[in-house]
């Protein structure tokens, strides 16, 4: 168990960190290039406050409702990020989407969790922990590195604008 924790603190600690650093990044950017985008620059800034304000605060609300105060903070964090990306012109960066995917992931991730400890009262492990380990840190990873590379690295663009057109598709031709 000293491990574990250890490990996580540590883990939790690398995330603001890379949080921070694709903050700054986007910052250099912003101000060293031609192309500016605005969104991306403010998505990296809520992320590492966001990331930043929950590890920091870690201790008031660890409590028996911890995941739920975690999904809370990161759909508020989401909520920020689509509101200001509704009132600014910029297009939205790839960044974007893999910051909106990977806060749902985890908010979904993080609700299963709380449902599964502090309604089923579960108490041995099973295959959905692992699968909520793993997820939450896969999820956070994948955002760090979106911010900081703005690609579609995993095709997630690529899936998103297919599955619209194919919706499009089926709402014009709807067959009898």
């Amino acid at each position: 168990m000293f491990l574990t924790d250890h490990f996580g603190l540590s883990l939790g600690a690398l995330v603001v960190w890379g949080f921070m650093m694709a903050f700054f990044f986007n910052i250099f950017l912003y101000t060293a290039t031609p192309k500016k985008n605005l969104i991306l620059l403010f998505s990296s800034f809520i992320m590492f406050v966001s990331y930043f304000s929950s590890d920091s605060f870690f201790s008031w609300f660890s409590t028996t409702e911890t995941y739920l105060h975690w999904a809370v903070w990161d759909l508020v964090t989401l909520s920020l990020i689509l509101f200001f990306a509704k009132f600014v012109k910029d297009h939205k960066p790839t960044a974007f989407y893999y910051v909106s995917a990977g806060l749902l992931v985890n908010t979904v991730l993080f609700l299963a969790i709380y449902y599964d400890i502090y309604i089923k009262y579960t108490k041995e492990p099973w295959l959905l922990w692992d699968i909520y380990s793993f997820g939450v840190n896969i999820a956070d990873f994948v955002m760090i590195v979106a911010l900081i590379v703005d690609r579609d690295f995993l095709g997630l663009v690529k899936l998103k604008s297919y599955l619209s057109s194919l919706f499009k598709q089926k709402v014009a031709h709807p067959q009898a």
